[in-house]
C-alpha cells in the first residue's frame, strides 16, 4: 500500500505523520530502505508488515476527521523512544502581541503572503484567502482532493503555486485565484510536499513522495492540445484499493475528479526527461529558491531542497542556457533527521529538523556555520526576516531567535502542532501569520523582537566569559597521566564549541597516545573580488599544573574568578583567554556574514611538555590541512603592563639531561670515600663546569659562529622600546643598560642548569651511584638546534673522556626546537599593526605601578658577550610591577602602593612595541617550514599576568580588547 494513499485514506497527511512510517520495500531495487533514521521511506512499494494493510482496508475511504495529532505523538513501532507529548513543558518568554486569530474546519498545512493578503492550504484541500487588513475571508476555493501541503508565491506577486497530497500542482493567479494551469506528473509521485517557481526561467519545480525532483517550464507548455485525463492521478488505478478483493470482486471506490478536473486552466503533464528519480534517498519535504549567488554560474538560480535522508542538495537550474536541465551540484548533511523545513536569508540558508534542530549554512563556502537546539520537539516550519529566525514546533511552541542564535521569545502559539509560518511588514509592523493542525491561523505584532534582537547584539561578552570558565575548569595538565582523561574532556568540549560555531573539525591523533590536536576550519568569504587569505591560528589547550597545596592562590587555580577586573585561573591567559578571544572574533564575523579569510584552528594538547607529537600528526595530516598563506599564534604577554607589542623573534631551546652513574652501589663515604674512588656527582660537576666560563661564555666550540648579526633596523627597534620604557620607568638606569639586557634576553644565546638529582637517601653521608642534572641551551635565530645538538653531545663526551673515570655518561635529549625570526615589515605585522592602533586606539588614560629596579652605572655597554658585568635589567612587573594582589581598578588611582609609583600612560596614536622574547615556542618554525608561509606572533596578555606561577590571570580588558583585534584582523580584506 502506497503511503500517500494511506495518508489520504486515513483522513491526515502524510506531512503530520512522516516520522512515524516503517522503512518499505522497494520493489525495483528489492531490499529494504531506511533513508534517514525519522523518515518514511518510497511510495509505490510494500510494507513489510502485511498486517498493516488489512487494518487499513477496514478504514473509510471518506473518513476525513482530522487525528494528525494522536498519530504524530504515536511511538515509532521500530523504536523504543519515548512520545514526544511526554516532554516537559516550556515557559513562555515575552510572547509577541495576538492580532488576531482566525478558526477554520481543517488544519491549516501551508502559508504564504503576498500583496496584504494571507494564502493558506488546508487539510482538506482548500485554498484560503484573507485580508491582513480586515482579517476577512476574501475567498475559498476546493483546490486539491488532498491536504495542501505546499505553497509558493512567484517573485512578482502575480501567480500562486499549490501543491498536495493528491500529487497535483495548481497555479492561480494571485488577484482572483483562478485556476491557471494544472499539472501532474507521469509517475505515482504520491504526495507533492512542496514546490518553487522561478520567474526568470518560467519554470515550476516539485520534490514529491516518491523521492523525486521534478519540473516544467510553462513557457514552453502552451500547447492547446490537452493530455490524456486517464493519465490523471485522480482517475489512475492503485494497485491495493483497485485491486480484488476476497473472492475476485474488485473493491469499489469513489469516482474521482468531478469539480478539481472543471475548474479550468491548462491541464499539463511532466515529461519524463524532466524527472530525477531519488534525488533524495527519502522524501523530498522542502525546497527553495537562491538567487546567484552561491558560487555557481554568475547569474544562475540555484534550487535547493531538503530531505528525510538528513541531506540537503544544491541544483544548478541551467547548463549552457538550457532551462531544462538541472545538476546536484553540492551535497550537505549533518546527521540523519529529516530536513522538515528551510529559509532563505541572503546566502545563509536556515534548516529545521527533526528532534528540534536547526542548522544554519553558508551556501558561499558550504559551510554549516551553527546548529542551534531550538526545541524539543521536530521543527516543522522555519522563517527568516531582519536577522530574526522564526520557527515552530511539533509541540505548538513558536521560538524566535535573534542574529546570535539567543532564543529571545518563546510561547505557545497553537494547541497542538505549528505546520505552517510566514512573516511580513505591514503598515510598518513585523507580522508573523502561523498555522497548526488546532485548525486556526494567528497574526502576531513580532516587531518588538527586532528592537530586542538589537539590543542583545551589544551583550555577548557574557558568552565568552562563561566558555572561558568552562574550558578553565577543565585539568588539561599534559605533564601528567593522571590528568590525560582531563586532557581529552577538555579537547572535547572545545572541539565541541567550534563545531558550535559551524567550524568543521576533526580530532588528529598523535603518536604514543598523546593529547590530540583540534583541527577547525571556518570559510571565509570572497568580499569585493580580493582573493582569501588563508590564515592558521595555532594555540594550545594544555596548561601547566597548579597544584596549590600551600593555598597561595587567591581562588582554586581551576575555578575562574573574575576579581577587581582581573580573570584568575590556571591558563587563563597561556593560553585558554587568546584561543577563545579568535574562536569567538571568528563566530561574529561568521554571523555577521564578514569572514574575509579562511581561518584554520590548530589548537594542540602537548605544548607545555614540548609539543610531544605534533610535527608527526601534522606532517600525516597535512593533505586535510591544506595550503596556508599567514600563520599567528597569541601565546605571550607584553614588555610591561600599558603597551600593547608584536613579538617578531623567539628563541629555540636544548633540553638534555645529562647523567653519569657508576658501577658500584650508593655507598657511605665515611666507609668507602677515597681518592681512588670515581665518584659519579664529582665527575658530573666536573663535566658540567666545563660547559661554561666567565660571563656566561659558553665553551661549545663554534657555538657562536652563526648568529645573525644586529641589523640597523633591529637596533632602531631596541631604541623605541627604551624610549618608550624609560619615559614611564625614570628609575631604570639608562638606555644603554636596558638595551643591552634585553638583547642579553632576546638575541643572545645562553646555557642554564636547572637541578641536579642523585641516586640514594637524602643524607650528606652517601656517595651515590648515579648523578644527572637538567640542562637547557637557549638558542637564537642562525643557530640551528640539530646542529648545535650534536656539539653539544660530542663536547661533553670529549670533557668527560678527560677524567679517566670508570663511570659512565650518557646524555639524553630530551627536546628540542629552533629558534623563529619573522618580518615585521611583511603584511600580516602592519595587519596587526593597524588593528592593534585602532583598537587600542579608543581605549583612555590608565594609571599603573612600575617596577622598582636596582641602578647599576654602565659605561660602554655594547652588544658583546665580553662586556662588563652587570645587574640584569628583569622587568619584574611580570611578577611584581602591578601585583597580581592589586586591583585593576587600584590603578587608576591617583596613591602609592608600597612604593610602587604611578604613571600615567595614553594608548591614544601609540604604535605597539616590537619586540623578541626569550622563550621557546616549539610549533613556530616548524610550522613556518611545513608549509612555506610566515609567521607572525601577538601578545595578548600583560607582563604581570603570572603565566606558569601562582595566581595566574588575564585581565578582562585584554580579553576583549584582543577579540577585537582578531575580529579587525580576520574581516579586512589585506592588499
Amino acid at each position: 500500500m502506497s503511503a500517500v494513499k494511506m495518508s489520504q485514506r486515513d483522513g491526515y497527511t502524510a506531512r503530520e505523520k512522516r516520522v512515524h512510517d516503517r522503512p518499505m520495500v522497494d520493489p525495483q531495487r528489492a531490499l529494504i530502505l531506511r533513508p534517514g533514521r525519522n523518515d518514511p521511506c518510497f511510495h509505490g512499494a510494500e510494507e513489510l508488515d502485511p498486517m498493516a494493510h488489512r487494518n487499513r482496508i477496514e478504514r473509510s475511504e471518506t473518513h476525513q476527521h482530522d487525528v494528525a495529532d494522536a498519530n504524530y505523538h504515536a511511538t515509532d513501532r521500530t523504536t523504543s523512544k519515548e512520545p514526544r507529548s511526554s516532554t516537559p513543558e516550556l515557559r513562555a518568554i515575552n510572547g509577541p502581541a495576538l492580532f488576531h486569530k482566525v478558526k477554520n474546519q481543517k488544519s491549516i498545512l501551508a502559508i504564504v503572503i503576498s500583496n496584504s493578503r494571507v494564502f493558506a492550504g488546508t487539510q482538506g484541500g482548500e485554498l484560503l484567502v484573507w485580508s491582513l487588513e480586515t482579517y476577512e475571508l476574501l475567498y475559498s476555493v476546493a483546490a486539491h482532493r488532498g491536504a495542501v501541503l505546499g505553497l509558493f508565491v512567484s517573485h512578482d506577486g502575480k501567480l500562486l503555486f499549490s501543491s498536495a497530497g493528491d500529487a497535483i500542482v495548481n497555479v492561480w493567479c494571485t488577484q482572483n485565484l483562478t485556476r491557471l494551469y494544472h499539472i501532474w506528473s507521469t509517475y505515482d509521485v504520491g504526495d507533492v510536499f512542496c514546490v518553487a517557481y522561478s520567474t526568470g526561467l518560467q519554470t515550476v519545480y516539485l520534490g514529491a513522495q516518491n523521492t523525486s525532483i521534478q519540473w516544467l517550464n510553462l513557457s514552453r507548455n502552451t500547447s492547446s492540445v490537452s493530455p490524456n485525463l486517464e493519465s490523471h492521478p485522480l482517475n489512475r488505478q492503485n494497485k491495493f484499493f483497485d485491486s480484488t478483493g476476497p473472492g475476485g470482486v474488485p473493491s469499489t471506490r469513489s469516482v474521482l475528479g468531478g469539480d478539481i478536473l472543471t475548474q479550468g486552466g491548462q491541464f499539463i503533464e511532466i515529461d519524463k526527461e524532466h524527472i530525477i528519480q531519488y534525488a533524495h534517498f527519502g522524501y523530498v519535504y522542502c525546497m527553495v529558491l537562491a538567487p546567484g549567488s552561491t558560487h555557481t554560474e554568475s547569474s544562475e538560480e540555484t534550487l535547493i531542497t531538503g530531505g528525510g535522508d538528513g541531506t540537503i542538495k544544491m541544483w544548478r537550474l541551467t547548463k549552457n542556457g538550457n532551462p531544462d536541465t538541472i545538476i546536484c551540484f553540492e551535497t550537505m548533511e549533518n546527521g540523519d533527521n529529516s530536513i522538515l523545513s528551510m529559509a532563505l536569508d541572503g546566502t545563509f540558508l536556515y534548516s529545521g529538523r527533526s528532534e528540534g534542530d536547526v542548522d544554519v549554512w553558508d551556501l558561499d563556502t558550504r559551510q554549516l556555520i551553527r546548529t542551534v537546539n531550538a526545541h524539543i520537539a521536530d521543527v516543522l516550519t522555519i522563517t527568516v526576516r531582519q536577522d530574526l529566525i522564526f520557527t515552530g514546533g511539533s509541540n505548538g511552541w513558536a521560538k524566535i531567535f535573534d542574529s546570535r542564535y539567543r532564543c529571545i521569545n518563546q510561547w505557545k502559539a497553537h494547541d497542538r502542532l505549528i505546520l505552517a509560518s510566514s512573516i511580513t511588514s505591514y503598515n510598518k509592523k513585523a507580522v508573523l501569520v502561523t498555522g497548526g493542525n488546532d485548525d486556526c491561523v494567528a497574526i502576531w505584532d513580532v516587531g518588538a523582537s527586532a528592537s530586542k534582537s538589537n539590543m542583545n547584539l551589544r551583550n555577548t561578552n557574557e558568552e565568552l566569559l562563561e566558555s572561558l570558565r568552562k574550558l578553565i575548569s577543565f585539568r588539561t595538565v599534559s605533564s601528567k597521566e593522571e590528568y590525560a582523561e582531563e586532557c581529552r574532556r577538555g579537547a572535547s568540549w572545545l572541539r565541541n564549541l567550534f563545531k558550535r560555531f559551524g567550524a568543521t573539525t576533526e580530532m588528529l591523533n598523535t603518536d604514543d597516545n598523546r593529547n590530540p590536536i583540534i583541527f577547525a576550519r571556518f570559510r571565509g568569504k570572497n568580499i569585493g573580488g580580493e582573493t582569501k587569505n588563508r590564515i592558521l591560528f595555532y594555540g594550545h589547550y594544555d596548561v601547566i599544573d597548579a597544584e596549590n597545596k600551600q593555598q597561595k592562590w587567591k581562588t582554586h587555580p581551576f575555578d575562574m574568578q573574575g576579581i577587581d577586573g582581573y580573570l584568575y585561573g590556571r591558563g587563563t591567559s597561556d593560553n585558554k583567554g587568546p584561543v577563545l578571544a579568535a574562536l569567538y572574533a571568528v563566530a561574529d564575523l561568521v554571523a555577521e556574514k564578514k569572514l574575509a579569510s579562511d581561518v584554520t584552528f590548530l589548537i594542540e594538547g602537548e605544548e607545555e611538555s614540548g609539543s610531544r607529537g605534533f610535527k608527526e600528526a601534522i606532517k600525516r595530516n597535512k593533505h586535510i590541512i591544506g595550503d596556508i598563506d599567514w600563520i599567528l599564534l597569541a601565546n605571550s604577554y607584553w614588555l610591561d603592563d600599558d603597551i600593547p607589542c608584536l613579538t617578531y623573534g623567539l628563541r629555540g631551546v636544548i633540553h638534555a639531561t645529562v647523567e653519569v652513574e657508576s658501577k658500584h652501589p650508593d655507598l657511605h663515604s665515611g666507609v668507602e670515600g677515597s681518592h681512588m674512588m670515581d665518584e659519579a656527582l664529582k665527575d658530573l660537576i666536573v663535566v658540567l663546569a666545563k660547559l661554561t666560563g666567565p660571563n656566561g661564555y659558553v665553551r661549545i666550540p663554534r657555538f657562536y659562529d652563526t648568529i645573525l648579526p644586529i641589523s640597523r633596523a633591529e637596533n632602531e627597534r631596541y631604541e623605541a622600546i627604551s624610549k618608550s620604557l624609560l619615559r614611564r620607568y625614570p628609575e631604570v638606569a639608562g638606555s644603554d643598560e636596558l638595551i643591552a639586557s634585553l638583547k642579553a634576553k632576546w638575541r643572545e644565546p645562553s646555557l642554564t642548569m636547572h637541578g641536579i638529582k642523585t641516586s640514594g637517601p637524602a643524607n650528606s653521608t652517601i656517595i651515590p651511584h648515579n648523578a644527572s642534572a637538567a640542562v637547557s641551551l637557549r638558542l637564537v635565530p642562525g643557530q640551528d638546534a640539530l646542529q648545535i645538538q650534536k656539539a653539544f653531545v660530542a663536547y661533553l663526551e670529549d670533557q668527560f673522556a678527560t677524567l679517566s673515570t670508570l663511570n659512565d655518561l650518557s646524555i639524553k635529549i630530551d627536546h628540542q626546537a629552533d629558534p623563529w625570526l619573522g618580518d615585521p615589515e611583511n603584511l600580516i605585522f602592519k595587519m596587526l599593526e593597524k588593528a592593534i592602533m585602532e583598537v587600542w586606539g579608543s581605549h583612555g588614560p590608565t594609571r599603573r605601578g612600575s617596577a622598582v629596579i636596582n641602578k647599576s652605572p654602565v659605561d660602554g655597554m655594547t652588544n658583546s658577550l665580553a662586556s662588563p658585568k652587570l645587574s640584569p635589567v628583569t622587568f619584574s612587573t611580570r611578577v611584581n610591577g602591578s601585583s597580581p594582589t592589586t586591583p585593576a581598578s587600584a590603578e587608576n588611582g591617583n596613591h602609592m602602593h608600597g612604593g610602587v609609583s604611578n604613571r600615567t600612560f595614553s594608548h591614544k596614536n601609540q604604535k605597539p612595541l616590537y619586540i623578541r622574547e626569550g622563550g621557546t615556542i616549539p610549533a613556530i618554525r616548524f610550522l613556518e617550514k611545513e608549509f612555506g608561509a610566515e609567521a607572525a606572533h601577538l601578545p595578548c596578555g600583560q607582563a604581570s599576568d603570572s603565566a606558569h606561577l601562582d595566581n595566574e590571570r588575564f585581565r578582562l580588558l585584554n580579553l576583549y580588547k584582543s577579540r577585537e583585534i582578531f575580529k579587525k584582523l580576520f574581516g579586512e580584506t589585506w592588499s
